[in-house]
């Protein structure tokens, strides 16, 4: 084994060992990692920039020390000191490898950008928010009647509006008497009422009518992406959606990698909600920008995210979160100031609402698709699946609701994938396999065409065709099973067995090729024995915690399945059913729901009515902790069957008949896998 040093990139997870100093740069196009340079690697363009993480990564196996980057040259110095480099940064192209090394490299500096398909819903939202504009006149100062500014401000919302016990913060006070004097005492107040509170704040005052309007965040704090919807205040309308992969990524892929990271190092959490809370800002400036708006007139935030993202937000140690009986510091709604949580980028009077969680392992974005999907209000028995790295699951009717969460990891958003990549323009998206000739025919973001139309090559000539994401591993693995080219156990066959030369041997396994961009300079793009597996982890889970909720609810089958999510607007349920991710329904009562939890903190940032509804709600939902289940690890191993080793499925089969072969023959494919269940 070599004992050059080891390179890892994150969030593509591509690995690597290359000779002490060699250039990050190098190192990274060699591994195909997705990093940008203009200038060629002479540090001009600065468009390399990568942040190197130190400390303990159980996950990765390695420990970075310092000293695992050369020291700084005098172009990464004469850069920052001209334009400035982000604290923590360094140019790929100038930092050499001396140690084994974690490097992420951010969204800024990736060619192929993500493309976070968060989008918001379109369902309407009853107007309600906790944050509303006054227009006042206030009595001007008296000698012989001596009052604070402040004091005829408050006497005129109370005569004027009916709003009494108001409190302002002294940034608001500061600016009062100019801006009293501007509007010739005529002036536009923005108050905000916390959810079941008589008081109100006073967040900021302009002179005369304001017509520039008032804004909120609605904000899914997810593991592997943040998504935010900016919206008007006065109208419920969204000016503009945007998102960023979450920047703590680098520190873990996982929430348990995450509070496994906290706990060896000390320090861990903070450098994980410092990161958090810059990414935020940044996506806060970013959507304020797209719309146009000075971000000084954002005066809400609402976030919704699973409980070690939303400890980590707060700048609380998610320790207790890693251990049974996974105590939550607190899990009732907060309304606080958005600057505890270092939120620069907003108005300086900003307020943010966080959701209730339900549990130490179910969080808030659980709580937010509640709010949006109302189970509770079902005269069917709905499942509900929100997912994403951490699965959120919802089953229920108006007699019950129970939840649960599933670790399911980042395989089904392209991560953990040979070919894997996330959603941006390039990734293939869709897949289809022909069941007689076993040749596939594909589509990628960014185009409409088929691989096999006319004009394909043309129109994908600028992105190429860069590898595949979420939505396409689970057709390309479901299409698999259904040409016969994988069978229930999840072995890919031969080429002999199949009749498709198109199954090559890969050391003792096989893969199937999906496309060959080599003649053209692009990658070949397959799906490995490695990525079936990851798929089989991550549905087996999924469909394990579906499984221990109709256990407890005493169903075998439900009468509807919404998927959620990111991702669960892309799955196309026949493909999610052919693999088993989802218990067996028609194919007509499989809704996708698009982002259930942005479209809940949207209804939350609009309504504190809401907000007052889902804090009840929340009380009423009976948790079931997949983590100390026995039965969880029973259903795991049946769900890693494709579709399940158990369960029937015969609505499926009614529609998909699913050919049976087996390429169990006792050969290297089936021998690795002996010899890992007697390790």
């Amino acid at each position: 084994m070599s004992n050059d040093p080891l390179v890892i990139f994150t969030p593509s997870g591509k690995r690597g060992r290359f000779p002490a100093g060699t250039p990050v740069l190098t190192a990274a196009r060699k591994l195909g990692v997705d990093l940008d340079s203009v200038c060629g690697g002479r540090g001009i363009c600065s468009k390399c920039q990568v942040t190197p993480s130190y400390g303990d990564f159980p996950k990765h196996g390695v420990t970075v020390s310092e000293g695992a980057l050369s020291e700084w040259n005098a172009v990464e110095a004469r850069y920052d000191r001209v334009r400035g480099l982000k604290t923590g940064r360094r140019l790929g192209c100038q930092a050499t490898v001396q140690g084994d090394i974690v490097i992420d490299v951010p969204a800024e500096s990736q060619v192929h950008r993500q493309v976070v398909r968060k989008a918001a819903s379109a369902r309407p939202i009853i107007m309600d928010p906790a944050t509303r504009l006054y227009f006042v006149e206030v009595a001007e100062p008296d000698m012989h009647e001596p009052s604070g500014d402040l004091e005829r401000l408050k006497a005129a919302l109370a005569q004027q509006w009916d709003l009494t016990g108001l409190v302002a913060d002294l940034s608001v006070v500061t600016r009062l008497q100019p801006v009293l004097r501007k509007g010739k005492w005529q002036v536009t107040v923005a108050v905000h009422h916390a959810a079941n509170s008589n008081t109100g704040q006073i967040l900021e005052i302009w002179p005369g009518l304001h017509e520039s309007g008032i804004f909120g965040l609605a904000i899914d704090l997810g593991s592997t992406t943040i998504a935010g919807h900016l919206c008007d205040l006065v109208t419920g309308e969204v000016l503009a959606s945007s998102g960023i992969m979450n920047p703590q990524i680098r520190f873990g892929e996982d929430l348990m990698s995450r509070v496994s990271y906290a706990m060896m190092n000390p320090g861990g959490d903070r450098e994980m909600t410092t990161a958090v809370r810059e990414a935020l800002n940044t996506l806060a400036g970013e959507i304020a920008a797209e719309a146009e708006i000075d971000p000084a007139l954002i005066l809400e935030t609402v976030f919704v995210c699973n409980p070690v993202m939303h400890h980590l937000l707060l700048g609380i140690d998610p320790v207790e979160l890693g251990q049974a009986p996974f105590a939550l510091a607190t899990s009732s709604s907060l309304t606080l100031p958005a600057r505890d949580l270092d939120l620069a980028a907003l108005n300086s009077g900003a307020q943010v609402y966080i959701l209730p969680c339900i549990a130490g392992h179910v969080g808030a974005d659980a709580a937010a698709v509640a709010l949006s999907e109302e189970p509770n209000l079902s005269d069917d028995l709905v499942l509900v699946v929100d997912v994403g790295t951490n699965a959120e699951i919802l089953l229920g009717n108006r007699n019950k609701v129970l939840a649960c969460s599933s670790p399911t990891g980042p395989a089904f958003e392209g991560a953990q994938i040979s070919s894997g990549q996330r959603a941006a323009p390039g990734a293939i998206e869709r897949v289809q396999i022909d069941p007689d000739t076993k040749e596939p025919r594909f589509r990628i973001i960014g185009c409409d065409l088929w691989s096999d139309d006319p004009g394909f090559a043309e129109a994908t000539a600028a992105t190429g065709v860069t590898g595949i994401c979420g939505s396409g591993i689970i057709e390309a693995v479901a299409e698999m099973r259904m040409a016969g080219l994988l069978d229930a156990a999840g072995l890919i066959g031969s080429a002999e067995q199949t009749g498709s030369a198109r199954c090559e041997l890969e050391g003792r396994v096989h893969a199937y090729l999906i496309h060959d961009g080599s003649a053209e300079g692009g990658p070949r793009i397959t799906v490995t024995q490695g990525d079936i597996r990851a798929i089989q982890l991550a549905k087996a889970a999924l469909y394990a915690g579906a499984k221990l909720l109709m256990d407890e609810m005493g169903v075998t089958s439900v009468d509807r399945v919404t998927l959620a999510g990111a991702f669960g607007a892309h799955i196309s349920p026949k493909h999610a059913m052919v693999l088993g991710m989802i218990p067996d329904a028609p194919l007509d009562k499989v809704t996708s729901a698009g982002n259930a939890a942005g479209h809940g903190a949207r209804i939350a940032l609009c309504s504190r009515e809401a907000r007052i509804r889902i804090e009840t709600v929340v009380g009423q939902i009976h948790k079931v902790e997949t983590a100390v289940e026995p039965k969880f690890q029973e259903h795991f191993v049946a769900a890693s069957a494709i579709p399940n080793a158990v369960d029937a499925f015969p609505i499926l089969n009614s529609v998909v008949p699913l050919p049976s072969p087996s390429f169990n023959t006792g050969d290297g494919a089936d021998g690795g896998r002996r010899r890992r269940r007697r390790g």
